[in-house]
């Protein structure tokens, strides 16, 4: 059973007959358990006479957390495989969950998720208590969505469009309040970043998993960097990229022009001095190919509405949004892999900057198809992206409107 209402936390319970397991173990081949069980689960218990049992009591836990989310569960969206078990340093079970079971608990902004497991000897049981969270929100914020609320229709509608069905009101009013004084931080840090020195630019930044983009620049094919606008991406890239001194001029940054003109040309003039190129998202594909070519960097922020013909509609948060396919065309084209990248303000003010591991194409024979499958995998994995700081994505941004066609609007 689960608690599926607005309360801060729910509860999954579930019981597994040892005698089942062992049959599991006797029957199934090793390449189909590990599909069940994760190989730190099956090390950990063993290979002595409690090993059925020790499974057991995982099993029972995985079923216990995917009964927190119900919902899920029936859609297919989550499976009891996206959850396993692991031990602390002092021996209590820890939940580890999947980029699936990751997103999941975003949605219902789950906090975390703790475990009692026990058997005796014919069954093991599993409670799972999944803790809501509730998002700190500065005075600032408040102070903004009361009484200079930039689009906060947009903001609330967003917002409701992806929590809606999950948290509760006051939850997304929370989001939204922080969400403006994430803002406020940002018109700050845009004029205060400019007197800093050097040095100190790069103390304001932590590069996390360095080694997935040499991975992924090991290739030789370039990289297509998958991210959108999330923390104080200015800073974290600027700052963070210094690190690597070997890349300076091999950045380029794919981006429309930002209104009002001396704005955007202040923010090109400090991406130019700090050694990034930057392309327009219009007319420069052979750029691009030509970067790739030479081993650079493209960095496309790719949470931005685009209309036909250079969008399609895919899916973003369960909901239709029409989509750039430009980034899986040319990762179709050139091979070269899609590494994302996220951003954010930790509460100290210092930022991450984060690279996850690089995907290849997915091909199909049909091109259409697989422009569309990679576009849908890119809005997916950007959809965790923005989950782990939901309030420092840009959400002022109508990102799911109607899509008008060129020339329809030239005919008007």
């Amino acid at each position: 059973m689960a608690d599926t209402g607005a309360s801060s936390s729910r509860c999954g319970i579930d019981t597994v007959d040892i005698a089942r397991i062992e049959r599991l173990l006797r029957d199934t081949p090793a390449a189909d358990l590990a599909r069940l069980f994760s190989a730190q689960e099956i090390e950990d218990s063993g290979d002595g006479a409690g090993r059925a049992a020790s499974l057991a009591a995982r099993f029972a836990a995985k079923e216990a957390c995917a009964k927190l989310f119900p919902r899920e569960l029936a859609l297919g969206a989550i499976e009891p495989a996206d959850f396993s078990v692991a031990r602390d340093n002092y021996g209590a079970p820890q939940v580890v969950a999947s980029a699936n079971a990751q997103a999941v608990l975003g949605r219902h902004r789950i906090r975390s998720i703790s475990l009692s497991l026990t058997h005796d000897r014919s069954s093991a049981s599993a409670v799972a208590l999944a803790e809501r969270g509730e998002t700190e929100v500065p005075a600032v914020g408040r102070f903004l969505y009361r009484f200079l609320p930039l689009r906060r229709d947009v903001v609330q509608g967003n917002l409701r469009r992806v929590f809606g069905d999950t948290v509760p009101e006051a939850e997304i009013e929370r989001l939204a309040q922080a969400h403006y004084g994430h803002l406020a931080r940002l018109a700050g840090e845009f004029f205060r970043f400019r007197w800093l020195s050097a040095a100190q630019k790069q103390a304001l930044v932590r590069v996390e998993n360095v080694d997935a983009f040499i991975e992924a620049r090991a290739q030789g094919k370039g990289i297509l960097i998958l991210t959108g606008h999330l923390g104080n991406w200015e800073v974290a890239t600027i700052a963070g990229i210094a690190n690597f001194p070997e890349m300076r001029g091999k950045f380029h940054f794919v981006r429309r022009a930002i209104k009002p003109a001396w704005l955007d040309r202040l923010v090109t003039r400090r991406f130019q001095q700090a050694g990034f190129g930057v392309l327009p998202k219009r007319g420069s594909l052979d750029a691009m190919l030509e970067r790739l070519e030479q081993g650079d960097a493209i960095v496309f922020p790719f949470d931005q509405h685009a209309r036909p013909p250079d969008g399609i509609e895919v899916d973003f948060f369960g909901h239709p949004a029409w989509t750039f396919k430009s980034l899986a065309i040319i990762a179709l084209a050139t091979g070269a892999p899609v590494l994302p990248a996220t951003a954010w303000r930790e509460p100290d003010g210092t930022h991450v900057l984060r690279f996850d591991r690089s995907m290849a194409p997915i091909e199909c024979d049909n091109t259409g198809e697989a422009i569309r499958r990679n576009t849908r995998e890119y809005n997916r994995i950007l959809e965790g992206l923005i989950l782990r700081h939901p309030e420092q994505w840009y959400w002022v941004h109508r990102r799911w409107k109607r899509a008008t066609p060129r020339s329809s609007r030239a005919k008007r």
